[in-house]
């Protein structure tokens, strides 16, 4: 669907316009959720209101500004060196690309035997 108009009045509110069409309309997973019918002859449109609630932000943004704002990028900074290399570790030097087992609890296993593997390396460099 693409936006067809911005803050029309209709009945003494302000809406915004989605239009789509027809062959789209048949083909979309999500059809029920906006549609009571399947359409047959024309496309669809729909109307939003445009009020506050609309304006609120989702917490993908929230955390995209949290994340850009200066204390964020010197948080975000320091992940590079320390958690980063454990990852690059335990997938290029222990070869573990893919999990092998199926199931939460042996995924969970072999997950904690590749970090355990990890850490033991790591007492081992520090006690040479």
């Amino acid at each position: 669907m693409w936006c067809s108009g911005d803050n029309l009045k209709s009945h003494h509110q302000h809406y915004t316009r989605f239009c789509g069409y027809l062959k789209d309309g048949k083909v979309c997973p999500l059809q029920g959720q906006c549609m009571r019918k399947p359409p047959i002859k024309t496309g669809r449109q729909v109307q939003f209101k445009n009020d506050e609630s609309r304006k609120q932000l989702s917490y993908i943004d929230k955390m995209k500004v949290k994340i850009d704002s200066p204390m964020g990028r010197r948080q975000y900074s320091k992940r590079l060196g320390c958690i980063e290399p454990v990852f690059g570790n335990i997938t290029v030097n222990k070869g573990m690309n893919k999990l092998t087992l199926r199931g939460q609890a042996k995924v969970n296993a072999q997950w904690q035997l590749y970090c355990l593997v990890h850490n033991l390396e790591k007492l081992q460099k520090t006690m040479h």
